[in-house]
């Protein structure tokens, strides 16, 4: 079997059936293109003879390799795909996957920031078309704790002002909508009205949202280099990402007391256990709490 022909079909079939991001289906092909080294290193006749020994065999490479159990864990999920795909057209007959068992996952408590060293973040930028385009994206990315991809795709139309909600399209094409406060609301409009059109003036028209000096599109690579630059102006060694501020969005929302569902409609994840992962933080954070100021901690 021809892997580099079977190996499009399942990228469309990511693409098409299963709406996945670009990101994602990355991932995909990186693992699967993994496996087709391992096969031909072990003179394995065709990707649909694979046993599960063979299996056995590739998952000890991986140990060896010493890949995180949860780097293992997505190599063996796509895999199982790529088998379910293959059987689905008849291109094999069983899963030598499906007895894999998957590591059990480590649980890392998601890195957030605390109020005074986001503080220090909202007082960094000016009032140049740039510094109003950052001081809007920090504040609706912490208000909102969308995706950074979520954030690129974000389009004027998605906005609504009068109400303070945004649309947003998250993964699988699932739109959800997400309310935003009165700090990210005067930041955007002030954005909007006045640095968005500074920076798109005398360009081509772009509906998106956030725009780079260029009046085009901010990539998620560039979202990622301006909260560094952010960092750098607080003169603060905390490491940032967008996916930060989503951390410290639903952290803070579970500390005042906001319930886990609600928390979970508000970052679009479909499995709660996913969610439950910052009442971990929040544990933390109250006992750090009560150690320090209970008189007999």
């Amino acid at each position: 079997m021809n892997v580099n022909k079977l190996l499009q079909m399942f990228v469309r079939y990511l693409q098409i059936e299963k709406n996945y991001s670009q990101y994602t289906i990355a991932s995909y092909v990186n693992d699967l293109e993994q496996f087709f080294t391992f096969i031909r290193q072990e003179s394995i006749s065709s990707i649909d003879t694979v046993t599960y020994t063979d299996v056995r065999l590739y998952l000890t490479t991986l140990h060896q390799a010493q890949l995180s159990r949860r780097s293992v864990a997505r190599k063996i999920s796509s895999l199982r795909s790529l088998y379910r795909f293959m059987m689905r057209e008849g291109y094999c007959v069983e899963n030598p996957f499906a007895l894999a068992s998957l590591p059990k996952k480590e649980i890392s408590i998601p890195q957030f920031l605390y109020d005074e060293e986001l503080q220090k973040l909202f007082h960094v930028s000016d009032i140049t078309p740039t510094g109003q385009r950052d001081q809007a994206l920090l504040e609706m990315l912490y208000a909102t704790g969308m995706r950074v991809s979520e954030c690129c795709k974000l389009q004027l139309g998605d906005v609504d002002m009068n109400v303070g909600t945004v649309l947003l399209n998250g993964k699988g094409n699932k739109q959800r909508y997400v309310p935003f406060g009165s700090f990210a609301q005067d930041a955007l409009h002030t954005y909007l009205n006045d640095g968005r059109q500074q920076l798109q003036k005398g360009k081509n028209e772009s509906q998106h949202v956030f725009l780079n000096a260029r009046g085009m599109p901010l990539t998620e690579r560039g979202i990622r280099y301006i909260l560094n630059r952010m960092i750098q102006s607080a003169s603060s060694s905390v490491h940032i990402s967008p996916h930060t501020l989503r951390h410290t969005f639903a952290t803070h929302m579970l500390n005042e007391g906001a319930d886990l569902r609600t928390v979970q409609e508000l970052l679009g994840h479909e499995h709660l256990s996913t969610t439950q992962i910052y009442t971990h933080v929040s544990k933390d954070r109250l006992r750090s709490v009560y150690m320090s100021h209970h008189p007999r901690a």
